[in-house]
């Protein structure tokens, strides 16, 4: 079993036992669901470049794995808010991750996406690594970013900073396919290997996030769900320069940039949670989920032409 994510919490959140504020998150204006499809300006390059730029600048899998993405079921927790934003940030992130086809973990069940809010950011990451350093990194390789990025995370000065732990499983039972400390090596059944694909991927088993609260001004509580489930929900770069595109990932450094989940972040999930994932190979994964995007992107057109089209036709 990997070490639960309840025990470095308990310690750290100790530092603070009061609500941190919301005062800097401003309340939303009310969801209206699917996000129109924008009009992307491509001078000179096609658009399937833009979109394998996009997944080369943001993709962050564990070096020599492939992406990881949850598996099946995902419980969010929220520590250290109001109520009522508490509340509102796993309900926004718990569907998002419906809407990607996983299930969502109802009241009382054990979070593997924990967020966390605090007045001081950088001093609750330092605390929760000196006191449980194995909840970051397990024991076998492959299943976070390493000391380095481990360090950047405690250090950083980020608004809203997060880390990851992901591990191999077996893509039929969604059984761990690598040795724990302490625990026997798995035993997997091989039903469809060859030289170009694989049962075995990639599995998202932890996040935490950790939100300094004094540095949120002017973002409001959608914007700043819909950052946590882009960054929670999939592997993304802490340090990627999306300035060309329109995406929440701006929104922490601009919150001008998007009011909500883009038509670039939507089409980057759905097509990440949509991938087979059986090509063997980093690169031939990577290409597939690529695939897989465009895909997705091209859905998210032919249905805002229709809708645009429907409109039309009840103005007539």
């Amino acid at each position: 079993m990997l070490p639960p994510i309840t025990a470095a919490l308990i310690a750290a959140l100790a530092l603070s036992s009061q609500p941190t504020s919301p005062s800097a998150v401003q309340t939303p204006p009310n969801d209206t669901g699917a996000v129109r499809l924008e009009d992307v300006e491509v001078t000179g390059r096609r658009l399937v470049d833009m979109i394998d730029d996009f997944v080369g600048d943001v993709a962050a899998p564990v070096r020599g794995r492939g992406m990881a993405r949850w598996n099946r079921t995902v419980c969010v927790g929220a520590v250290n808010f109001q109520p009522a934003m508490a509340h509102y940030l796993t309900d926004r992130i718990s569907t998002v991750a419906q809407d990607l086809g996983l299930s969502a973990g109802g009241p009382g069940c054990s979070p593997n996406i924990m967020i966390i809010g605090t007045d001081d950011g950088k001093a609750l990451a330092n605390a929760m690594v000196a006191k449980n350093r194995r909840t970051f990194r397990p024991g076998p390789s492959g299943t976070d970013h390493g000391s380095e990025a481990l360090n950047t995370f405690r250090t950083s000065d980020a608004a809203i900073r997060w880390w990851q732990v992901s591990v191999p499983v077996d893509s039929h039972t969604g059984d761990i396919a690598i040795r724990l400390p302490g625990e026997d090596a798995p035993q997997i059944n091989t039903f469809a290997a060859s030289r170009l694909s694989t049962q075995i991927v990639d599995s998202l088993v932890r996040s935490i996030i950790i939100v300094d609260m004094t540095k949120l001004d002017g973002l409001n509580s959608l914007q700043l769900s819909d950052y946590i489930a882009m960054i929670s929900l999939a592997q993304i770069d802490p340090k990627a320069d999306t300035s060309r595109y329109h995406s929440i990932l701006n929104v922490a450094g601009d919150p001008v940039q998007a009011d909500s989940l883009t038509d670039w972040d939507i089409a980057y999930l759905d097509g990440l949670y949509s991938a087979q994932r059986t090509q063997k190979g980093s690169a031939a994964a990577l290409s597939e989920i690529k695939s897989s995007i465009k895909r997705s992107h091209t859905n998210l057109t032919q249905e805002q032409i229709a809708a645009e089209a429907n409109q039309a036709t009840d103005h007539n």
